[in-house]
């Protein structure tokens, strides 16, 4: 077993550990550490090593505060801008060739971390898959576009190739087939997988794709994106002409404050944005990954993607950052037509609560979800599903099936406490049912890209979906009005 931890990699050897069913190596540079002149810069590779390197902890995940509407990290997790590691999990006895599992973590690309036992991917590892996760640089540091200032833009999705790269060079070493990659990921994470669908550094660098309720609207163009970064820099308190100064030189927490406070501000002068997001650069990213996805100029590689039932539910009181609210609604509406504006009131009976969760929930979700099933189902196989079970405690509350519910039953998570406490009225043996069928689909998505039967690809003449409910069902069309009503609509930057 000493051997079967040790691994030599590009950089060096690395000793991994034992840890129950899997082997698992932790902390790993992918890429130098971004610090001093690499700061704002793209990833380049990182130094070797000569003696082994101990690969039994975690290295610190991307600057990050916890003030901000969603948590991240854990307070007592070490932050460092020297972040760009990678992890990898293994089944504990050796083997060759099998499937490569990698996970990109979500967070609105303003915090996140692949540290959580469930994220890491365990659940897969124990099954024959390479599971991997890495961190990336997050909001000012990695989703800001700083190009007017002299530094890189897209540098978050720069980390996320550099990332894969390393997987394509060195992952033959763990077990695993650099040929037969699935690159998955929920919300921002899930943003990160289409829009690498249509990168033209990352072709060739996956076989498969899983987005899970990806807001891949949440792309824009520079015009937008360096007036977001203008203002920041007066967040920051940085005169006209001092930028490339500040940027080398400002405190990382100042940074990552100023960037809490522009997060917050985006979603009320820009309806349906958010701040931190990849940039239409016209060379690393030419064209909106929606735009190319619906006029079939994806990467061709199979694809499930989807959404959960009622994806807004949650994003009230301190986690409204969508348009949600009748003012943010209203900014939204305001660039259509009459006709549209009114269809799209009438169906989903606004300015309703309800309704009002669910238009922002569709927009960021549901609607970029469905424009992408039908332009990717030109060009390769195409699966589209949404996820609706919920226990009745959840129906309860009027939150039923909403963001993030597919991280419980993806990572096996059906048996945790929050689980417990979600299905105290009852719900616990379909919630696990539910979550072993997401993960046998998944999974046999990964080793050979099939899934099973009962599961039709998705075309735009069938618009077929898999329901993931209590039990299973095939819908065609689902939603048909409200799709009706969002084809009237356009908003993209």
């Amino acid at each position: 077993m000493a051997d079967a931890l040790e691994i030599a990699t590009s950089g060096g050897v690395v000793r991994g550990i034992l840890a129950g069913a899997v082997r698992e190596w932790r902390g790993i540079p992918f890429a130098a550490p971004p610090l001093a002149g690499l700061r704002f810069r793209a990833p380049i590779p990182a130094p070797g090593w000569s003696r082994v390197r101990d690969a039994s902890q975690f290295g610190p995940v991307a600057q990050q505060d916890r003030k901000g509407p969603f948590s991240g990290a854990a307070a007592e997790t070490p932050r460092s801008e020297d972040c760009l590691t990678i992890n990898v999990a293994a089944p504990a006895e050796p083997a060759t060739n099998l499937p490569v599992m990698v996970y990109i973590h979500g967070g609105a690309y303003s915090v996140g971390s692949p540290r959580d036992t469930a994220f890491r991917g365990i659940n897969f590892a124990r099954r024959g898959v390479v599971h991997v996760t890495f961190n990336y640089r997050l909001n000012a540091f990695g989703y800001l576009d700083f190009g007017a200032y002299g530094a890189d833009n897209n540098l978050g999705l720069r980390d996320q190739v550099a990332a894969l790269e390393w997987i394509r060079d060195n992952i033959q070493a763990f077990g695993g087939d650099a040929a037969n990659v699935t690159v998955y990921g929920e919300s921002s994470g899930a943003n990160a997988v289409t829009t690498l669908l249509t990168l033209p550094a990352a072709r060739g660098l996956f076989a498969r794709a899983i987005a899970q309720s990806p807001p891949s609207n949440a792309v824009y163009r520079p015009d937008l994106t360096r007036a977001w970064a203008r203002e920041f820099m007066e967040i920051l308190g940085v005169p006209t002409g001092g930028e490339a100064e500040a940027l080398r030189t400002a405190d990382a927490g100042a940074l990552v404050a100023a960037a809490r406070i522009l997060f917050a501000r985006v979603p009320d002068e820009f309806p349906g944005d958010q701040a931190f997001s990849p940039v239409i650069d016209g060379d690393y990213l030419p064209e909106h990954p929606v735009e190319a996805l619906r006029a079939e100029r994806g990467h061709p590689v199979p694809l499930i993607i989807g959404s959960n039932d009622r994806e807004g539910s949650v994003f009230f009181g301190k986690r409204s950052i969508l348009a949600t609210s009748p003012s943010r609604i209203l900014g939204l509406l305001a660039g259509s037509s009459t006709a549209a504006a009114g269809r799209l009131r009438e169906t989903y009976r606004l300015p309703g609560r309800h309704g009002r969760l669910d238009f922002g929930g569709d927009f960021a979700f549901w609607l970029p979800t469905y424009q992408i099933a039908a332009g990717h189902s030109g060009v390769a196989p195409t699966w589209m599903y949404r996820l609706d079970y919920a226990p009745r405690l959840l129906h309860l509350l009027g939150i039923d099936s909403t963001h993030g519910a597919d991280l419980l039953t993806v990572f096996d998570r059906a048996g945790t406490s929050v689980a417990r406490l979600m299905t105290l009225l009852g719900g616990r043996r379909a919630l696990a049912a539910v979550s072993e069928r997401m993960q046998d689909y998944w999974l046999r998505f990964a080793v050979d890209g099939s899934v099973d039967p009962a599961w039709p690809q998705h075309d735009v003449t069938t618009r077929a979906s898999l329901i993931f409910d209590d039990p299973n069902r095939v819908e065609n069309d689902s939603r048909a009005d409200r799709r009706r009503a969002w084809d009237t609509f356009s908003h993209l930057h």
